[in-house]
């Protein structure tokens, strides 16, 4: 898989757009979210049927009301957003440069959006980049899954055809796996980007060239400018 132009851009949040002043944090709902994905699939089989998200997770009316872990995570904290994220060095750079170009863009979180990530999306001015945004409580299935991805799509003005080529960048296997899973059920091209090292063993596993991994936001930077140089 050859690294292509992009024409819409996809972006994690968490690790990715904002690094966390106290890693442990995402540490610890990292941790906490992949426990609650593979507790779906071990009830899965134990009980022999699918079950769409994880136990700790309640849905009413088809809607969901309450994410108990993440909320007490929030409820812990207990500081404001600029006290426990920071924007990662060279992101602006980057969502300029396709601003600029013209390329579309979107956020996908596992991340709470209210009370956490739209908070963090104005307090560091980063809203009017990004055309749709989708967070936990927007999907029922978190990554692993493809329905963020693919909701956050949705929510986009102009819906990708067969000519579009989308990046899904993030730091998490899980992200590289999300991208993969959506494949199937798009009209185009979608190629994962791994941000950092975790990310980066995802790729690997899945024999995908190491042109799709990147440690820095500069280091995109060059690559990408040198892509959309060229005439597509």
């Amino acid at each position: 898989m050859s690294l292509q132009k992009p024409t819409i851009v996809l972006f994690d949040m968490d690790g990715t757009v904002v690094r966390h002043i106290n890693p442990w944090l995402l540490h610890v709902l990292e941790r906490l979210d992949d426990f609650a994905h593979k507790c779906t699939k071990l009830f899965s089989r134990i009980f022999r049927r699918k079950i769409a998200y994880a136990p700790m997770v309640e849905f009413r009316h088809g809607k969901r009301k309450k994410l108990l872990v993440h909320r007490a995570m929030h409820k812990i904290r207990r500081k404001p957003v600029e006290e426990i994220v920071e924007p990662c060095p060279g992101i602006y750079a980057i969502l300029d440069l396709l601003q600029e170009q013209n390329i579309r863009m979107g956020l996908v979180s596992n991340g709470l959006g209210k009370g956490y990530g739209h908070d963090i999306l104005k307090k560091f001015e980063l809203e009017h980049y990004f055309e749709a945004t989708t967070f936990r409580e927007d999907i029922q299935r978190s990554k692993p899954y493809p329905d963020p991805l693919l909701e956050v799509l949705k929510g986009m003005k102009k819906q990708p055809g067969d000519q579009d080529v989308i990046w899904y960048i993030g730091d998490r296997k899980k992200d590289v796996k999300a991208a993969l899973a959506s494949e199937i059920h798009l009209p185009c091209t979608i190629q994962p980007i791994a941000y950092g090292l975790h990310a980066s063993l995802a790729i690997l596993e899945h024999n995908i060239s190491t042109d799709h991994v990147t440690m820095a936001w500069p280091d995109l930077e060059l690559r990408l400018r040198e892509l959309l140089e060229k005439p597509r």
